[in-house]
């Protein structure tokens, strides 16, 4: 109810019980070891992609009552790739920027331009270490 007078934009439980107190081990471990969570969310995000794509979502700007005069919908996307040595640059800036505590943010912005997602995760794991949850 706090949430709600709160003016919340989002609220969810992840376990059974998490409504009334915080939840137990019996509650949430099963769900987590079998990805039960992220199933889920990737299975209503595929659904909300399907209607939204076939127009059985109507979303006004995206799929329906769009302006006739705007820019058309590019029928074939042509790709770029960066050479190894940009990101290689990128990757050593994000590291540098690591190592001297700098705020990373606008560096990170400039490296997910040209890196994937495991070679900036790769670069912040050599300069930071993995975090190993405590069993």
């Amino acid at each position: 109810m706090i949430t709600t007078y709160d003016n919340t934009n989002s609220l969810h439980t992840n376990a059974y019980d998490e409504a009334i107190t915080p939840p137990t081990e019996e509650s949430v471990l099963g769900a987590m070891e079998t990805g039960y969570q992220r199933g889920k969310i990737q299975e209503e995000s595929l659904c909300y992609e399907h209607k939204k794509h076939d127009g059985s979502y109507p979303i006004i700007g995206v799929n329906t009552f769009r302006n006739p005069h705007g820019d058309p919908v590019p029928e074939h996307l042509e790709l770029i790739r960066s050479s190894d040595e940009e990101k290689q640059s990128q990757l050593k800036r994000l590291r540098d920027a690591v190592i001297r505590n700098e705020n990373v943010f606008a560096v990170l912005m400039d490296a997910v331009r040209v890196c994937s997602l495991g070679q900036i995760t790769h670069a912040l794991f050599e300069v930071g270490g993995q975090c190993r949850r405590s069993t």
